[in-house]
């Protein structure tokens, strides 16, 4: 399960860019940036948990 949290992290940051973006109130972009920071950040931390196939067919 951990393995999919980097793609649901990127689609997430994607989703709250186009919404945060069409939004036009006050700090809305400033918060928008922030939270997909945030999402990068995390994707970025859970690639860990991908597995990398070339080093189980080394191990086969």
């Amino acid at each position: 399960m951990k393995r999919y949290l980097t793609v649901l992290f990127l689609i997430l940051a994607a989703i709250i860019l186009f919404v945060g973006l069409r939004i036009d109130l006050q700090w809305t972009g400033a918060v928008t940036w922030g939270l997909t920071l945030i999402c990068l950040i995390f994707s970025a931390y859970f690639t860990k948990y991908i597995p990398d196939e070339k080093q189980a067919k080394k191990r086969k």
